[in-house]
């Protein structure tokens, strides 16, 4: 195969589209795409080399993509190495437009997508240049301040191309990789997440195994260290998952993860996100943060098989421990989640064993022979599945995810799968009355009927159950449910495509080689017949109720409703499935059935006749000639006869009979054009008469006659599409159907058969085009000229049928030609347009119809709208002609997008994934093929822009201009979609389109004006006029639409004008994205572009380009960057030039104000100009303006920051010793230096010019880099206050303004104002503002703006306090680079301003001074800010000014010590030192303050592997400190009350109550630290647990005090903590501990937090058996309490625990349960009436209970089957239902919880029970106890 092509070609293609082979005109293919690889190697090539970016390389480019995907990756070897490269070179030009860089990126990712094509000894790529991409994009540092704009798809785009990239990193890149982003890793800081992100996406998994000691192998354990041990789901966690997931999938068999599993498989069970137990907290970052499912059943995939499988045993727990929340009866948000696990996880483990066992091998590492799944792990693997996609199968969210799953399931077992979906299909096809059963279950039959019909080893009998299936399905065609009847269709659909529908029932007789299923199908086939019959008779019953007499009250809507569109499409190609797959026998008989039903009676032609006549037509499709014999003289005669009477042609409403016929023949001729060819005549004689018919139902049914008659002979398709190539009709001896069924057909021999039109069909289009459309054209022509007058309705009549033959005859009649349109654009390069084969060679030698049609229609549209304009039915349809003129060449792009979408559905519906290579039915392939064939034929990619589009395009803008809104708007449609067409032509439409909007024309209406607005705006999904990428373009539009404001057609009155100028700007902003101004192209590309140019095979031969274009090529482009520039300074002037006209109208110069904020760059200044308008504007009246000013004006500072020089300094020199290789992270001694000392601040000029800063907080704390970038010395720097004279003119402006005294005046008094009372919050924009000022200009402004400042800090109000705010984080963090000198007469300035505010601190604006001080430590040396840490150190909470600004100032404190992270230890040692004692607070506020400070104090205390411990506080020695001060509290016995009075007097009160007090600020701060911290440090506050315990109420009151509300809150939050295996036996002893303690409140509690605690580290504890038997023995201890509530508490534990498998049901804990029940209970005593009643329960009836309720606990544990054992448990339980209470009461209970929970499925249930249990049972569940 491959040779031959190569000889052709002259090379090995990579891998070429095959579907391509099988077209019609197969053979013309090579040659065509040889020439269009040579163009555009030949063009691309160029026009990088002579360096034009725009339009010659993004021209060819595109052409290179559409290449793609016409003929695949048909190009050599070498040749795609080269496109790779060219591609990637281009993406990271480092200044490329953001647009083209997206363009050149999708290609590229679509080159790269087939990594079996290319080793990597083909290819290599750097990572380095994509992550210096990334890091520029997605981590910009001038996005934020408006310099640059970038669409939003940008970073799914970024991640999609390195994800390709990824396999072709060199061996080093990974240990480059971990140099680079190693010392990111700071957990406390937001670089952590980056880096992990960048690992996640970049580190390499496909290194063959002789290379994984340079690749995983190198940050595997490293990082599986981090994640084991981190604990509270920080959003990196996520990150790593999904690298693990991929690490696992691509090297299975080559990492041991047997270690981790238990572990994984918990951390996935958490993350689903169950509820458990009654009182449970979410924390809210649990919600937010969890793992991928997709990711997550790519890693359990590929955990399964191995040698151990362990992963399968964990994986069926998992399983089992969720499969009760499948159950249909729960729902939550949750539920979601868990679908998408079922519904992927099958595919997943699908995929990996076609890629075991099926995929050819490819050059990336095969997974080794001992690690294949093997049978026994499928088979375990979809018996732990089944049950609960058999649950889900009914869930609320719909079956279709249960129908996915069952679909690969049944793949790998259909023994296993299929009888039990069959077991409840056939049971709900019997029942009427629950619908969403049927549905459910009929749509799972249709996801594994392939697997059912195919039979095979596995599930011979399979086969079998089809005919029953279909026949049971027939009663669901119910005109009275719509989704019931869709999905019978559906079914019947699927199962006939699979099957040939023959009576084979004589081979039992003739053959004897027949299996016994297989003579079993031979019999059963001889029910095909009856099936079909029936069916019909089931659709001609439907189709009989669903006629609009019946259905509808009002007739005025003849067209069919939606619902009933669906149903007809349904109904149709399910019949014409089934006549496709018919014998010829059965075939003949439902012919004439449906002949005759058609022809006895007469439809209404609206909704039954197009049902009836789409069954004829699919009868006449499958075998043409018997049909049409039939259908074809009869539906003639019948016409002729009526149309003999000359007056129906001229009747308004005509005869049913006529119609339906003409209904009748117009869909039967939708068959093979030769067939139809021996009925020409009888054709041409009915169309005559008919299409000139007054009625218009009548002469739109004849045009569509005509339309399908031409289309059947002038088209190219497939003629059938059956299941077996050759079809059904041979003898049964040599051919048995039975062995086809459920076939693949065979893409080398699909043998279609095409029906290319051959000459007589052609002369017969043109023998009807000569006869019925010329005269149409000649009438309408002198119509158009005046010579001759016609009725609008005549005038409408002749353009139906002129667009019905164009409409036909579309595919053969030649394009438009015309003069090419010079001088829209110049390039290096050809910009031709490419031309595609598609199967016919056009006639020259007649005339073009096209042509003369196109003609006629301009002359009719001038005359129209001169003369009547207001006939809008004939400006649609000639709207509609020119659309087709232009476009149609045979099929629409809508019809082809919704075949294309309804083709990957059914693909996806009956794939077989694990086979894959395109093991479809055949007539899916066929209908692929014929796509392919459809796409070539709408391919249009760069047509020349013609004179002739030219006019047509004026002539539709006319129209989208005009004075009605349906023309306009049916108009502008097609505008946009030419648009896109043809090449430049916006450029040519623009000027056109803006004349209308000149301010000075006083003859534009209002209805012109809206049209030209609507043209600019564009539709959702083509080109927008308004915002074209290109600096001539908007230069145009931008100044146009501002200066519309002046038209004197705009109107601010008319609401829909307002709003569509809303609309334009709101577009432009959503899409704008930076537009570049320099267009260079690095040698390094042009050398690859040269290789390309001249490689050969194929080649177009053309000479390299020469020494004098490469110099031209070099000075256009020079003049294209500088000319880009002119043309941006110009639009910004044009700009500011609107917003000084004094007379426009706020509205536009809002929108003019946009525009400009628009224009920021981050490459070239803007213009002063702008500067000063944006500097005035902060002044402005409109407080919109104000807002995009200050941003603007930020933006500005940015601009003209003066660059710091930095130099690379080696860490060693940094820290004065060696640094360690070995990652250790933490506190060592080569990071001591960087540390907050106070001993050694930087006191004096000197002291501060020596000290090293270090301004970002994550150097240093995990590795060093290496070379870190320092700020060169104060001497090399740029000099800091300049004077005005050495300023650039734009810094003269701001310098000037900010200098006058009025103009800040006015500003501080704008940003003091309210915008939304209580709304107002710290602005980043404002503080970006002020840092600018402060860091471009030092000093110079304080003078004039401090006493501003001092003024507003002494205003109590909240907008002063927050403009203030603004004005010192931006001074603080705008100081960086200060003198000394500088910055100290600033610090003694600014702290007694602090105090001052820290002093005046109100509800309102404590938050905003929290981000203030937050904001200013941001990124900053903690020994640069020593002076405002000391000033807040002094005493915060010293009671001055009440309780709560003691808790402000704490909070601020806190936000600036939280953003200092690890480098302040000494800081953190004093203030825990301080508030120590002040731990016992009376004031809540202060308290909760105070936990969440703790919280930051011991945030850097964490767990992680390989970290130092830290010098800052540790959580163990504080916590042995409070345990002390705790004691009183843990000694007595007595309840704890919480009855400290408020705020009373300190010091007179005893230990117990300042216990009291401390606990409450503790319980605080665990609070805050379980959703905060990495890791909980268990150990330690496990001691604090027996108290929790003791003061945690029971129920759910929301009554109690604040401790024991927030004791009950630790003891949720404690239980559902990760646990490390080491501290799993700690918390048992505790718990095992508390459970013996006195009060039974607490053993109740240690119940409830077992419940949790166990579910939430299942596979943990599982994992561990002295754990297991530890939790049982609690539980069983407690099942015996005094306390009947803790009793019955124990028993829902217990229930749970064997419901998750946590526990298993064996026979000791069996028979431990039913000793207990025979407890003998002592005799009661009849007391006398009055007597107390003895209400301590004696030992024996606790223990008899406890027996009980073990059983009742065992029952209860399955709420959704019945298990072997559970029959004797209820016979057990029954003796019990006459004891003493509480036993009593238990019993019924269960009984009653058993019989709710097994109602559903009784029927199934029923048959575990032996007769003489169900009567016991019956008695029990009805008995008279229920009523007493």
């Amino acid at each position: 195969m491959k040779k031959e092509v190569s000889d052709t070609l002259g090379f090995v293609p990579q891998k070429d589209i095959v579907y391509n082979k099988l077209l019609p005109y197969a053979d013309k293919l090579d040659g065509e795409s040889n020439d269009i690889l040579a163009r555009i190697k030949d063009n691309l090539g160029r026009a990088v080399y002579l360096r034009e970016l725009w339009p010659g390389v993004l021209f060819w480019t595109r052409k290179l993509s559409t290449y793609l995907r016409l003929y695949g990756r048909k190009f050599s070897k070498e040749d795609h190495v080269l496109f790779i490269r060219l591609m990637y070179e281009l993406i990271t030009i480092p200044r490329l437009e953001i647009s083209m860089m997206q363009c050149f990126a999708r290609l590229l990712i679509n080159l790269l997508k087939k990594k079996d094509l290319l080793t990597r000894e083909d290819l290599e790529l750097p990572w380095r240049p994509l992550y210096e991409l990334h890091e520029r994009i997605l981590y910009s540092k001038t996005e934020h301040l408006g310099l640059n704009w970038f669409p939003s798809s940008v970073e799914g785009l970024l991640k999609a191309l390195v994800k390709n990239c990824r396999p072709y990193f060199a061996d080093s890149a990974t240990q480059e990789m971990l140099d680079e982003w190693r010392p990111l890793l700071c957990p406390f800081d937001i670089t952590m997440q980056r880096a992990i992100s960048y690992f996640e996406l970049f580190l390499p998994t496909t290194l063959p195994p002789e290379l994984h000691q340079k690749g995983f192998k190198l940050w595997f354990d490293e990082l599986m260290g981090l994640w084991v041990s981190v604990q509270n789901l920080p959003g990196w966690e996520v990150s790593l998952v999904n690298l693990f997931a991929r690490l696992a999938n691509d090297n299975i068999g080559y990492i041991d993860w047997d270690p981790y599993i238990p572990k994984i498989f918990t951390r996935i069970l958490r993350s689903l996100n169950l509820p458990v137990g009654s009182s449970q907290m979410l924390v809210s970052r649990y919600m937010t943060n969890t793992y991928d499912i997709n990711h997550v059943v790519i890693w359990i995939a590929a955990l399964l098989g191995g040698p151990s499988k362990q992963a399968q045993t964990q994986l069926t727990g998992l399983f089992n421990s969720i499969s009760s929340f499948l159950h249909p009866s729960n729902h939550g948000r949750w539920l979601m989640k868990l679908m998408k696990l079922l519904q992927r996880l099958p595919a997943c483990v699908v995929r990996r064993l076609h890629r075991e066992r099926h995929r050819s091998p490819t050059w990336l590492p095969p997974v080794p022979a001992g690690h294949h799944l093997s049978e026994q792990d499928i088979q375990a693997f979809v018996e732990s599945m089944k049950q609960p996609v058999l649950l889900a199968m009914f869930s609320k969210t719909g079956s279709l995810d249960a129908a996915q799953a069952l679909q690969n399931l049944a793949l790998m077992r259909p023994e296993l799968v299929i009888p039990p979906v069959l077991e409840k299909t056939y049971p709900a096809m019997e029942t009427l009355i629950e619908p969403h059963q049927l549905t459910a279950t009929l749509s799972c039959m249709i996801g594994v009927a392939r697997s059912l019909v195919s039979g095979g080893g596995r599930f011979p009998e399979g086969p079998t159950h089809m005919l029953p299936l279909l026949m049971r399905a027939l009663p669901g065609v119910d005109p009275n449910d719509f989704s019931k009847c869709m999905v019978t269709f559906q079914l019947i659909a699927t199962f006939s495509s699979l099957v040939p529908l023959v009576d084979c029932s004589s081979a039992v007789h003739e053959r004897d080689d027949l299996t016994e299923v297989e003579r079993e199908m031979c019999s059963a086939s001889a029910e095909f017949e009856d099936f079909v019959l029936q069916f019909m008779d089931r659709c001609f019953a439907l189709i009989e109720s669903s006629s609009p007499e019946l259905t509808r009250q009002e007739v005025e809507t003849e067209k069919m409703t939606h619902l009933e569109s669906l149903v007809e499409l349904g109904l149709s190609s399910t019949f014409s499935t089934i006549l496709t797959q018919c014998s010829m026998e059965i075939f003949q008989v439902a012919l004439e059935k449906v002949f005759n039903f058609a022809t006895t009676n007469i439809f209404e032609t609206h909704v039954a006749g197009r049902m009836v006549s789409d069954m004829c037509r699919a009868a006449t499709k499958c075998h043409p000639e018997k049909a049409l014999k039939l259908f074809v003289p009869h539906c003639c005669n019948a016409i002729t006869q009526v149309t003999a009477h000359e007056e129906v042609l001229n009747e308004e409403e005509l005869d049913k009979e006529l119609l339906w016929n003409l209904q009748l023949l117009s869909e039967v001729t939708r068959v093979d054009g030769d067939k139809l060819l021996p009925y020409r005549a009888q054709l041409l004689q009915t169309l005559r008469p008919t299409l000139h018919l007054k009625c218009k139902r009548g002469y739109s049914l004849a045009c569509n006659l005509l339309y399908h008659s031409l289309r059947a002979t002038g088209l190219i398709y497939p003629k059938e599409y059956c299941s077996v190539a050759g079809g059904f009709c041979r003898p049964l001896r040599d051919y048995l159907p039975i062995k086809d069924w459920g076939r693949p057909g065979d893409l080398w021999n699909l043998d279609i058969q095409w029906h290319v039109p051959s000459e007589q069909e052609r002369a017969f289009v043109f023998e009807v085009l000569d006869l019925l459309l010329k005269p149409e054209l000649q009438r309408l022509q002198k119509y158009a000229q005046g010579e001759q007058d016609m009725s609008r309705d005549d005038v409408l009549q002749s353009l139906s049928i002129v667009q019905h033959c164009l409409l036909g005859a579309g595919s053969l009649l030649p394009p438009l030609v015309g003069d090419p349109i010079p001088e829209l654009m110049h390039s290096v390069v050809d910009l031709d347009e490419t031309n595609l084969y598609t199967g016919l060679k056009y006639d020259t030698s007649r005339e073009n119809y096209r042509e003369i049609i196109c003609r006629v229609m301009r002359q009719l549209l001038n005359h129209i709208l001169e003369h009547s304009e207001d006939d809008t039915k004939s400006l649609f349809a000639i709207i509609k002609i020119i659309s087709d003129l232009l476009q149609f060449k045979g099929t629409h792009r809508h019809e082809f997008d919704t075949r294309w979408k309804s083709f990957s559905l059914v693909k996806k519906s009956m794939e077989n994934r694990l086979h894959g290579s395109k093991q479809h039915i055949r007539a899916l392939l066929i209908d692929r093929v014929m796509l392919q064939h459809e796409l070539r034929n709408l391919t249009v990619e760069g047509c020349a822009y013609r004179s002739i589009h030219r006019d047509l395009l004026r002539d539709i803008l006319r129209l989208s201009t005009s004075a009605y809104s349906q023309v306009r708007s049916k108009a502008q449609n097609v505008l946009f979609s030419a648009l896109g067409t043809y090449n430049f032509c916006c450029r040519d439409l623009i000027p056109r389109v803006l004349e209308l909007l000149e301010p000075h024309r006083s003859d534009v209406s209002q209805q012109q004006f809206k049209g030209a607005l609507y043209c600019l705006l564009g539709n959702n999904t083509g080109v927008c006029l308004a915002n074209l990428q290109y600096w001539d373009c908007i230069g145009l539009t931008w100044p146009a639409i501002v200066r519309s404001g002046l038209s004197t057609a705009m109107s601010l009155e008319k609401p829909s004008i307002v709003r569509l100028f809303d609309d334009i700007a709101d577009k432009i902003h959503r899409h704008y994205e930076t537009i570049g101004v320099d267009f260079s192209i690095p040698d390094s590309c042009r050398s690859v572009a040269l290789q390309i140019v001249t490689s050969a095979k194929p080649s177009t031969g053309r000479p390299a380009p020469t020494e004098e274009e490469i110099q031209n090529g070099q000075l256009i482009l020079e003049e294209k960057n500088s000319d880009s520039i002119q043309k941006y300074q110009r639009l910004v002037h044009d700009l500011v030039d609107c917003v000084n006209d004094r007379n426009l109208p706020w509205k536009f110069e809002h929108i003019s104000v946009g525009f400009l904020s628009l224009m920021l760059r981050d490459d070239t200044p803007l213009p002063t100009p702008a500067v000063l308008y944006f500097v005035k504007s902060l002044n402005h009246d409109s407080l919109l303006v104000r807002k995009v000013a200050i941003s603007a004006v930020a933006g500005i500072m940015k601009q003209l920051k003066r660059p710091h020089k930095k130099v690379p300094i080696s860490p060693k020199e940094l820290c004065g010793m060696s640094v360690s290789d070995e990652v250790i992270a933490g506190d060592r001694p080569d990071n001591q230096w960087l540390l907050y000392d106070s001993s050694r601040l930087p006191r004096s000029q000197q002291d501060w010019d020596d000290c090293c800063f270090v301004e970002k907080t994550h150097w240093g704390y995990y590795s060093w880099p290496q070379k870190l970038m320092m700020y060169a010395p104060a001497e090399e720097q740029p000099k800091q206050s300049l004077n005005r004279e050495d300023m650039a003119e734009s810094e003269q402006i701001i310098y000037d303004h900010f200098s006058d005294p009025v103009f800040i005046n006015q500003l501080i008094q704008f940003l003091s104002l309210e915008d939304r009372k209580g709304k107002d919050k710290f602005s980043p924009r404002r503080f970006c503002l002020f840092k600018g000022l402060f860091r471009n200009y030092g000093d110079a402004f304080l003078p004039v703006l401090r006493p501003h400042m001092e003024r507003l800090v002494a205003d109590s109000h909240e907008s002063p306090q927050c403009c203030v705010a603004e004005v010192i984080s931006g001074l603080i963090r705008g100081s960086k680079h200060w003198s000394y000198s500088q910055v100290e007469k600033l610090w003694a300035w600014l702290c007694p301003m602090l105090r001052k505010a820290l002093a005046n601190i109100t509800v309102e604006t404590y938050g905003d001074w929290g981000t203030c001080i937050a904001t200013a430590c941001e990124s900053r040396d903690p020994r640069k800010l020593h002076w405002l840490f000391e000033m807040l150190m002094e005493s915060p909470v010293n009671g001055e000014g009440g309780s709560f600004v003691d808790a402000c100032r704490l909070y601020v404190l806190q936000g600036g010590l939280a953003q200092q992270e690890w480098r302040v230890p000494e800081l953190l040692h004093r203030l825990l030192e301080y508030l120590e004692p002040k731990l016992t607070q009376v004031y809540k506020n202060v308290r909760e303050r105070i936990g969440s400070v703790l919280t930051y104090i011991f945030m850097i205390d964490v767990n992680l592997p390989r970290t130092r411990p830290t010098a800052s506080p540790r959580i163990s020695d504080f916590t042995e400190r409070v345990l002390a001060r705790l004691r009183p509290l843990l000694e007595g016995d007595e309840e704890i009350q919480n009855h400290v009075v408020e705020g009373g007097a300190e010091g007179g009160q005893d230990e117990r109550t300042q216990a009291i007090k401390l606990l409450k600020t503790v319980l605080k701060w665990l609070m805050t630290s379980a959703g905060r911290c990495f890791s909980s440090a268990i150990p330690e506050q496990l001691q604090l647990l027996p108290l929790l315990f003791k003061i945690a109420p029971v129920e759910n009151d929301d009554s109690y005090d604040e401790m024991k509300q927030d004791a009950k809150t630790c003891l949720s939050l404690m239980s559902q903590g990760l646990l490390y295996t080491e501290e799993i036996p700690l918390v048992l002893t505790v718990l095992q501990e508390i459970a013996g303690s006195s009060s039974w409140h607490a053993r109740y509690t240690v119940l409830t937090y077992l419940q949790i605690m166990v579910f939430y580290n299942l596979f943990t504890i599982m994992s561990n058996r002295t754990a297991v038997s530890d939790v049982r023995a609690i539980v069983i201890q407690l099942l015996e309490d005094e306390q009947l509530e803790v009793r019955e508490m124990a028993a829902t534990t217990l229930s749970g625990f064997l419901q998750c498998n946590f526990l298993s049901m064996d026979a000791e804990m069996q028979g431990h349960f039913e000793a207990l029940c025979k407890t003998r209970l002592p005799k009661r005593r009849r007391k006398e009436l009055g007597s107390v009643v003895d209400t301590i329960p004696s030992a024996d009836l606790v223990r008899r209970h406890a027996g009980v309720l073990g059983l009742s606990a065992c029952i209860l544990s399955s709420p959704y089957d019945v298990p072997t054992w559970m029959p004797q448990l209820l016979m057990d339980l029954s003796v019990h239902l006459n004891d003493t209470q509480p036993i009593e009461m238990t019993v019924k209970k269960t009984l009653s919880n058993f019989r709710r929970t097994h109602h559903d499925n009784w029927q199934e249930h029923k048959q575990q029970f032996t007769d003489d249990q169900l009567v016991v049972l019956t008695d029990l569940l009805v008995s008279p106890c229920y009523y007493a």
